[in-house]
């Protein structure tokens, strides 16, 4: 049974991490729409009365820099947790868990 030990550790472990980080995930995701929506409202507002002047191809640009960035540095973490497939099992069954819960 010792030999199991590790396993059973890295799946206990990839869970309970995997429903922690989905739960907070899916949690800050909502705040941030939230703040996403009043922000573009605001833009809307200021730019309907002739407060300010929006250029959205800019501003879409902008967004789509940030979004090629954060996709581009989430490689070196996909190659970690596939090295380790029990965990990343685990974490990812627990992360599904976890969003739903959230």
């Amino acid at each position: 049974m010792s030999e199991w030990d590790p396993i059973l550790f890295q799946l206990g472990v990839g869970a309970i991490t995997g429903f922690i980080v989905g739960y907070a995930l899916k949690k800050i995701m909502k705040v941030l729409i939230v703040i996403m929506g009043i922000f573009l409202l605001a833009l809307a507002y200021l730019q309907w009365n002739g407060i300010i002047k929006v250029d959205y191809a800019t501003l879409i640009g902008k967004i789509e820099n940030a979004t090629k960035s954060l996709l581009g540095e989430s490689t070196p973490l996909i190659s970690q947790i596939t090295a380790n497939i029990p965990f990343a099992g685990s974490f990812l069954a627990g992360f599904y868990i976890g969003y739903k819960k959230g």
